[in-house]
């Protein structure tokens, strides 16, 4: 019984991401194929909603908890990164500022979207996973949101018009959706550390504790998006446009990260950093700033980048596994 018990928790922690993602899209397929379910969604909608951000403090706030606060400086990759992606950004923006009538202008806004959205709070915990350097995920995540909050609310305007929304209003609407995800679980982390050292040091004999918390996690971002795609009215060929352009922005930016990170001797961190997505986030931006349509690259990201990093963590468990 012991063997077996072994090996089923061992499965399911090799294959957590990909069971998580399987678990998520059947889920929100089989609510919508059974009317009956239907009037308990808006109920469970908001369930959603109010769990995920939970879930992303306490990651974050892990994550946090197992860094020194003097590790989280700032380094020339990083510098080379928010490059890339603020450099990309107000490219194509530009660019559909003066050729408004571009064809396949979805999959440039898709693109836009994609390249443009920061990192996942929860890239700390696959960066940890595969063996990079989670205290310069972190820091990169922080710098990264700073430069959304002011890049946003400029260029998006010059495409999208948003009548009665300034500067300042657009900024305060971002910082104030990412504050409390990322701001606040460093102050209680640190705080933690300092004040109540007991307890920072039981939380740290669960090291994969926030693993397990992001593969749940996952579940219910694949659920949304999943949600987002089937739902989007959308006609096939603009989904197939958003799709590919999705697609094409993750392989960019994961490979470009991976290429800058090897400069550094850390293509694992600035791979991770530049092509793992908080694709919440962007949804939420697309519906805000862009248009719902458009608001769906953030779905298909979601699945590209995690098939992705289930991949590399497999990788990484048959390198380990062989002694490589």
């Amino acid at each position: 019984m012991g063997t077996y018990r072994y090996t089923f928790v061992k499965f399911l922690r090799d294959w957590a991401l990909i069971i998580g993602m399987i678990v998520g899209a059947s889920c929100y397929l089989i609510y919508h194929s059974i009317p009956a379910l239907h009037p308990a969604g808006p109920v469970l909608e908001q369930i959603v909603r109010e769990l995920q951000p939970s879930l992303l403090f306490v990651m974050l706030f892990l994550s946090f908890c197992k860094i020194e606060p003097h590790q989280m400086r700032p380094h020339r990759w990083m510098g080379w990164l928010l490059l890339v992606q603020s450099g990309l950004f107000v490219g194509l923006s530009l660019l559909l500022y003066f050729c408004p009538e571009l064809p396949l202008r979805h999959g440039v806004e898709a693109a836009m979207l994609c390249l443009i959205c920061p990192t996942a709070t929860a890239c700390a915990v696959v960066t940890g996973k595969l063996g990079g350097n989670m205290a310069g995920v972190v820091t990169y995540t922080v710098l990264i949101n700073l430069a959304v909050s002011v890049l946003v609310p400029l260029m998006v305007p010059l495409i999208h018009p948003m009548a009665g929304l300034t500067f300042y209003e657009a900024f305060a609407k971002i910082l104030a959706k990412v504050f409390p995800l990322l701001i606040l679980p460093c102050l209680a982390a640190w705080l933690v550390r300092y004040l109540l050292p007991k307890f920072h040091a039981w939380l740290l004999r669960f090291p994969n504790l926030s693993f397990y918390i992001w593969a749940f996690s996952l579940t219910l971002a694949i659920l949304m998006s999943t949600r987002a795609i089937v739902q989007n009215g959308a006609g096939a060929a603009v989904l197939w446009e958003i799709g590919v352009a999705s697609l094409l922005a993750c392989i960019l930016q994961f490979w470009l990260g991976r290429r800058i990170g090897r400069r550094y001797k850390c293509p694992i961190s600035a791979g991770q950093a530049l092509g793992q997505k908080n694709t919440v986030f962007s949804i939420w931006m697309g519906y805000t700033f862009l248009t719902p349509v458009v608001s769906v690259a953030g779905g298909f990201y979601s699945i590209w980048h995690n098939v992705y990093n289930t991949y590399q963590m497999y990788r990484k468990r048959k390198d380990a596994e062989s002694g490589r």
